[in-house]
This record gives C-alpha cells, structure tokens and sequence, in this order.
C-alpha cells in the first residue's frame, strides 16, 4: 500500500496527469489527492522520528491508551497541507496571514508536545495569532464595519470564534481518530458550501485540509486495534485554527442569519461540547474561576461521556461522526433557504443535540475528578447475579472476595 502511494503521488507531478485534471475541472479533485497521499507518506517517517527521540503519549490515570505512542502526526498534516497547497498555487493574501497565524500555533504546540507549556501562555499564543487574522481582514461581518464599536465586535468575535473551534478541536484528540475525523468531515462540508456558493478558492483551501486529515485517519483509527501515532497538540490546534479561519473567511450567503447558521451547523458538535463541559463544570463546582478552566484537564468530554453508554470507544468515535453529518448536512440545504427555513434548521439541530444531552443524563457516571455520590450509612449494594460472580478477582481483600476465594476452595476440594 505505502509503494502504490509513492507511485501515485510521483505520477499526480508528471506534467500531463497534472494537465489532465485542470482540462476536466478536476483540479479539487487533484488537490484531494496529492494532500491525501503526502499526508499518508509523512505519518511513517514522522512517526519513526517521534519513536527515535521519545516524543511519546504516555499513558497515565487520565488517558485512555495502553501504552506509550509516539506524538508528532500532526507535522504530517502540517507538510501537506502547505505543501499542497504551495504546489498548485492555491496561495492569495487571506491564506497567507491564516498560514501565518496557523504556524505560530503550531510551532508553539509542538514545543509543548515536547516539553509541556502552561496553558495560559498557549492560550495568549492562540488568542494572538486569531488577532493577527482577524486584523489583517479575515473577520467577522455581524456589526456595523463603518463604525468603531461595530468592527471592535466582529474583531472580538472572530477571535473567540478561531480561539473556540481550536480549543474544541484539540479536546476531542482524546480518543483514536475522533478530531481527524471531524477535522475531515467539516473540510468536506465546508468545501461543499463553498462550491455551492461559487468559492472555488476556499473549496481547494478545503478539499487540501480534507486530503490531509484523511491521510493520516489510517494510522489513527484502527478499530480493534490501537493507534500507532497521535495528532498531538501540535496537529490538532492546528487543524482547528485553519478550519475555525476558514469558516470566517467564506460568504456563505447575502443574509446574515443564513450565513451564519451555515457555519455554526458545521461546527455543532464542537459548539456543543464546549458549551456543554463549561456549563457542567462550573454547576458542578469543578472550576470556578477562567483561570481553573483554562487548567482543567479531566475525561468529561462528548466521547468520553459516549463511550460510558455505548461500551466501545469506536462505537462513541462513529457515532459522533454521524451526529456532525447530521447537523453539517443542513448546512448544504441552507444557501436554498429563506431565512425562516435557516431559523427553522438551527431550531432542529438544537432539538438533536438537546436529545443527545438527555441520552447522556439518564446514563450519566461521574466525570474524571468528580466525586462520587456517597452511600447512606449502612447501605449496602445490590449486584445481579453474574456481576457478583465476577467481583470477587479484582478485589480479594472485601467480604465479597473472600466469600468468592471460600467457595472456589470448596468446589475444588470436591
């Protein structure tokens, strides 16, 4: 598979093949596959250097994986995406000060992968790199531009915008192939609504991010099967800084309600879980300060909370798939509707996620550094018949396991 990659990738330079899919309008097509197939040459080597150095994820109380797995996946989203993008000349103004600011994020994300940063210094990085984008005209529009307080606004906004989605982005890299694969499915939404709307600019801008993130989902999401390397805080800031500037560079429609709803269906999920872990944390007492938020690290997130209903952490990966292709799929509708029918497709997807969140607190367990819910006094616990039997191993020292160890001592003499 790797060999038929590298003979693929070297045919899609040959001039001729190059010339081919431009004549045939194919030239997104042709971006999707050389970003696709240089994301999914870069991951072996990148993975062999993080192996080679000890750039390693290692496990501990909070993290889901087994055993220690090498970091470093993002810098191969990283190269083709640039590289793709550099190489079919899909370069202009916007996108430079979004590289620009897309890289300074980066950069200091991997000097945290290496050696861990505070999180309120990678915050004021982030926040800055946003202001860079946004002051350069890559902005928000929902105020008034001609007057002061207007653009002070839309600067502010699109700052918490870029800033959120990154954020948001970057906490669902707690489990194998979730923010690459979000990652992808918004690009191929956004590319969608791009074409839609006549933006072949930011449609090869997306069909770029969708061929990396899908390049390098093979090494990350292997069902029954561990990861061999991890994005790191590297690549998924990263993926999200360019996708939450993306969103704010497009005209996705004359109304403002439409083409605002357009992005916030896209990104629903990411909205959703940043909303929905800060409003529980605060009610629950867990942060109360921005600053104790900012710093808090627990395992309170959509697909940790899925995985403890659904069993299986991929079963919780594909089903948040399918709730963002939900919510994204009524963005496409949306540059064909009226702003009461774009009213009417926020309505529904609130109405989706707000079925989610009832699924999740009819099944709720206590988040990581939650306390649990003391016993009365006296109280003693019920387990059905086939839980029971198994209880004794894990803990021999309780009336339980020695009740289980006495009766497994008795049948044995039998």
């Amino acid at each position: 598979m790797y060999v038929l990659a590298l003979v693929a990738v070297l045919l899609l330079f040959w001039f001729p093949v190059r010339t081919w899919f431009t004549e045939h309008r194919g030239r997104w097509l042709y971006i999707l596959l050389f970003s696709f197939l240089l994301s999914f040459l870069l991951v072996r080597p990148f993975r062999a250097f993080a192996e080679r150095v000890g750039v390693l994820d290692v496990p501990d109380g909070r993290k889901l994986h087994g055993q220690p797995t090498p970091l470093l996946g993002g810098g191969a989203i990283y190269l083709a995406f640039v590289l793709s993008l550099v190489a079919n000349a899909v370069m202009g103004p916007a996108l430079w000060t979004i590289l620009a600011g897309g890289t300074c994020v980066f950069i200091v994300s991997l000097i945290d992968d290496l050696h861990p940063l505070p999180a309120v210094l990678k915050l004021w990085v982030l926040a800055l790199s946003a202001l860079i984008v946004a002051a350069a005209g890559v902005s928000l529009s929902l105020f008034p531009s001609h007057t002061l307080w207007g653009q002070a606004l839309n600067l502010v906004l699109t700052v918490v915008w870029i800033v959120g989605i990154t954020s948001a982005t970057n906490f669902f890299d707690g489990t194998d192939g979730l923010a690459a694969g979000l990652s992808a499915i918004a690009a191929f939404f956004l590319g969608v609504i791009a074409f839609q709307s006549g933006q072949v600019f930011l449609g090869w801008v997306a069909a770029a991010l969708l061929g990396s993130s899908l390049g390098f989902l093979p090494y990350n999401f292997r069902p029954g099967r561990r990861a061999t390397i991890f994005l790191g805080d590297a690549g998924g800031n990263f993926l999200g800084f360019v996708l939450g500037s993306v969103a704010v560079m497009g005209e996705w429609a004359e109304h403002k309600l439409v083409n605002i709803a357009a992005p916030v269906l896209i990104f629903g999920v990411f909205i959703y879980d940043m909303i929905y872990i800060t409003l529980d944390r605060v009610v629950s007492g867990r942060v109360k300060s921005v600053r104790e938020w900012i710093e808090y690290v627990g395992r309170d997130h959509l697909h940790h909370r899925l995985e403890a209903i659904l069993g299986r952490r991929e079963d919780a990966v594909l089903f948040i798939y399918a709730l963002s292709c939900s919510l994204s799929i009524g963005a496409t509708i949306l540059l064909m509707a009226s702003p009461f029918s774009a009213f009417l497709l926020l309505v529904q997807a609130v109405v989706v996620l707000l079925i989610v969140t009832i699924m999740e607190r009819k099944k709720r367990k206590p988040a990581y550094g939650e306390p649990t819910r003391p016993e009365p006094q006296g109280a003693t616990t019920k387990l059905p018949p086939r839980q029971e039997s198994r209880a004794g191993p894990p803990d021999a020292r309780g009336g339980l396991g020695r009740r289980w160890l006495s009766e497994r001592s008795a049948r044995s003499k039998r």
